[in-house]
Formats: C-alpha cells, structure tokens, sequence
C-alpha cells in the first residue's frame, strides 16, 4: 500500500498544526500544506498513461505540475502575510490557471483527452 496517500489525507486534515514531514522532521505553519500538494500532484501522476506523442505526454504531465503551483500558492494565501510574497502568489494561481487551460486546448486539437 501505497504510504504518501493516507499522509497526504492525514496532513491536509491536520491545517496549520504541527506534522511531520518523510523523513522524520516536524513541519509547522503552512508547510504541511505545501507538502500536502506536491503529494497530491506526485500521487495524481502515478500510473497515469503516456500516448507516445512526446507533445501530448508533455502537456499531460505539466497540468498536475501546474495544479501544484496554484496548490500551494493558495496556501500561502491563506498562511502568508508579506504582502510581496502573497501577490508573487496571486500571479501565479492566475498564470498557472491560463497555462493549465491552453494545454488542454492543445491537448484537444491533438485528441488526446486532458488528465483531471
């Protein structure tokens, strides 16, 4: 069984309290949050199916690595308090978003249907 999908869960339930990371170290704040998405995005691409097409396996593969990015910056919208760091973040989630809808497009024209 496959460990990183309960911790994953159990890490998302926890919010802001106190975790620990896989190697043994306590996370605090936002970081279970953050680790909670690449989680996420690693367990998503797990066994997911390639087309062959270099191009399309390209844009499958970067539409969970994008989600990540919006992922986590929306906890550090919902943890952070420099006001830098949170627009770095807006700007993100908003470019990220833009990007994950052109590569479906793409994926689209190619006939290749787009991951969740």
């Amino acid at each position: 069984m496959n460990i990183l999908k309960p911790l994953a869960a159990l890490v998302m339930m926890a919010g802001p309290a106190v975790a620990q990371d896989h190697s043994g170290h306590t996370m605090q704040g936002a970081m279970p949050g953050h680790m909670a998405a690449m989680d996420k995005m690693m367990s998503s691409m797990e066994g997911m199916k390639t087309t062959g097409n270099a191009d399309a396996d390209f844009l499958i593969m970067m539409i969970p690595h994008h989600q990540s990015a919006i992922d986590m910056a929306e906890v550090e919208l919902e943890h952070g308090s420099d006001a830098e760091t949170r627009k770095m973040a807006e700007q993100i989630i908003d470019a990220q978003k833009g990007e994950i809808a052109e590569m479906r497009e793409m994926l689209q024209r190619m006939g290749v249907e787009a991951p969740e």
